[in-house]
């Protein structure tokens, strides 16, 4: 791999070969990836969102092996949070899908085997899929980012180091654990401060999530993108709310969601999946250059030559294990539709788009993050296909919604899995780690915390209640989406295709903007994704995440990548991050138990504001102590 200004040589260079995949290392990813995934499901189910593993698995990790077994490398670590960010992609493609089957009367719970198969099949398969675009998307693109692997590759480096730069760490997660401690335990801060006024039968919504770790997000990712993120907002928010109207009375503010959730998200979906064509079509060359490089493989002797840190999964067990998960998907397909020339040609649609977005959500991983990558999005894409291809050959009933939701399944496990494998091998690449190493490991966080989804989503599903209005229901917003798609193909229910196509037309208007823009040589882009996001989300989201793009901005100036060594704002980033993940999964676990939470409950937004601007202020601070 050439070394210049955006390929640094690897912390642990190729020629050291260190400690890597220990016992000790294995059984620890293990757990964590199972208790991140029990985790992340009652997060993802109750609020719609899950909390990135990386880089708590990284400082936990960390904090175990050196301080527990006084012993452990940074390649080590790296292993530990690679398994760990796997179990916590899978939750993300659970979550987002399964509980969909239950709520539209498919089953009647949630089935061990069916949904173990989902999680399983689909995690291999992001991961199969994925180790072929290594070179492409990642070795040969230092355009793409990827900041969530490069902000954990500075974890692991900082706390290998020890020195100064901890500091700027423990700082935010220690601060990244108070404000989601205030937020969600004791609500002395309020989750979003929002407001919407009426005028006639138009609704004006304003808000902001108060979210450190967004904050931190938007500065790793600079502010071009939070910029972007923001524009779709606006687009959906400022733009297309106010135009629908249609108030009649009531809360403003819920009306305004009710907007967007039955139609302004659907102009996000049309941009996406016109942006995720695109998408394909700008990285079909690397692409295939990739799968070019792993048909050279012609032995053990090559593998053997190549450079420890160039090293993939070996082709022919890539085939394999591809085969074999395919194979299986075929056979799980029949057991759900009951016929074998139905399975075969859902088995076929999965393959098909499964690839396609994977190829997609690494490039998104790259460009913007797995935290901003639409998954849900590019899933419904998944199910247009798949409903669409079926309705054409006259295919209806509950065999089909099983298919559809069947396809949803795996795919969106597949594509949330390979943006987290994307992360973690930029880590890897930045780190020293080698490459096969961290697959093999992947593929063994795929299969164990795979067996632990159906007993924990029947436990909630007991407990709680999933997908209902019942007070404290875990309500599963996207599975609810999910449910309603396939309810609108092959029932009574009804799809605004009026929006998706005009969304379609944004995302076109998008692509020819940016292409002109690059041809007059300027410097800002209109990313179709990015802006699709924007549009796709709340606003209340693009906030924070615009704030923090705006303090990297002002403080250090929009050059370099998010990966300048050392840089106490990623560091410090970094941390808030952890810490509101690991405050988050800590709190959710109290409430998993039945803890009584002391609660505050300080109705004021004014003092949340206060506090998250404390932080602003004190992000802002750190991150200028470079130029001290």
């Amino acid at each position: 791999m050439p070394t210049d200004a955006k390929h640094p040589e690897p912390y642990v260079s190729h020629e050291r070969d260190i400690p890597e995949v220990t016992v000790k290392a294995i059984v620890l990813g293990a757990i964590l990836s199972v208790v991140m995934g029990a985790a992340n499901t009652y997060l993802g189910l109750y609020a719609g969102m899950t909390v990135a593993a990386s880089i708590p698995a990284a400082v936990i990790s960390m904090a175990l092996l050196r301080g527990l077994f006084r012993s452990g490398t940074i390649l080590e670590n790296n292993i530990v949070q690679t398994m760990a960010s796997t179990g916590e992609s899978l939750a993300a493609g659970v979550i987002f899908t399964v509980p969909a089957l239950v709520m539209v009367g498919a089953w009647q719970d949630f089935q061990f085997w069916p949904t173990t198969l989902i999680t399983m099949l689909g995690g291999l398969l992001g991961i199969i899929f994925m180790v072929p675009m290594r070179k492409a998307l990642i070795v040969d693109r230092p355009d793409l980012i990827y900041p969530e692997g490069v902000a954990c590759a500075e974890v692991l480096t900082v706390g290998e180091e020890g020195g100064s730069g901890v500091r700027y760490i423990v700082q935010g997660v220690v601060i990244g654990g108070l404000f989601k401690l205030a937020v969600s335990a004791f609500q002395l801060v309020q989750g979003v401060v929002e407001g919407a006024i009426a005028r006639g039968r138009t609704v004006l919504f304003a808000g902001s999530d108060m979210s450190v770790a967004l904050l931190a997000v938007g500065y790793i990712v600079n502010l071009q993108i939070a910029a972007l993120i923001t524009l779709g907002g606006a687009i959906g928010w400022v733009v297309a709310i106010p135009i629908l109207g249609g108030y009649e009375g009531g809360d403003a503010v819920e009306h305004a969601y009710a907007l967007w959730s039955s139609e302004v998200r659907y102009l996000g979906v049309g941009a996406m999946l016109v942006g995720g064509i695109w998408s394909i079509i700008q990285v079909r060359r690397g692409i295939a250059a990739g799968l070019t490089g792993l048909g050279t493989f012609r032995g053990g002797a090559v593998v053997a030559a190549a450079r420890r840190t160039e090293r993939n999964m070996p082709l022919p067990w890539l085939l394999g294990i591809f085969l074999l998960t395919t194979f299986a998907t075929f056979l799980f397909y029949d057991y759900l539709v009951g016929h074998l020339g139905f399975a075969a040609l859902t088995a076929a649609l999965m393959v098909f788009t499964a690839f396609l977005f994977v190829a997609v959500a690494t490039y998104i991983a790259g460009l913007v993050g797995s935290s901003n990558s639409p998954v849900s999005g590019m899933t419904i894409c998944a199910l247009l296909i798949a409903a669409g291809v079926m309705l054409a050959l006259g295919i209806r009933g509950e065999s089909a919604i099983l298919a559809t939701l069947g396809i949803a399944g795996v795919v969106c496990c597949a594509t949330c899995t390979s943006g987290d494998v994307a992360q973690d091998l930029k880590t890897g690449l930045l780190v020293g780690a080698t490459p096969a190493k961290q697959q093999w490991t992947e593929v063994i966080g795929a299969i164990i915390p795979a067996f632990f989804f159906a007993p924990i989503l029947t436990l909630l599903h007991t407990t709680y209640g999933i997908g209902t209005d019942a007070p404290g229901a875990l309500r599963a917003p996207q599975a609810a989406l999910f449910a309603s798609l396939s309810e609108g193909f092959f029932g009574d229910g009804a799809l605004p295709w009026n929006m998706i196509l005009l969304g379609m037309g944004i995302g076109v208007a998008l692509i020819v903007a940016n292409e002109w823009l690059e041809r007059s040589g300027s410097s800002f882009r209109t990313h179709v994704m990015p802006v699709a996001v924007g549009i796709y989300l709340p606003i209340s989201l693009a906030v924070p995440i615009l704030v923090g793009g705006l303090v990297r901005h002002f403080v250090r100036g929009d050059g370099g990548d998010g990966g300048e060594a050392r840089d106490p704002g990623i560091l410090f980033g970094s941390g808030l991050i952890a810490g509101e993940a690991l405050m988050g999964i800590g709190i959710a676990v109290a409430v998993f138990r039945g803890a009584d939470l002391p609660r505050v409950l300080v109705d004021n937004w004014l003092v949340s504001l206060l506090i998250f601007g404390a932080v602003v202020a004190l992000y802002s601070r750190i991150a200028r102590s470079t130029r001290e």
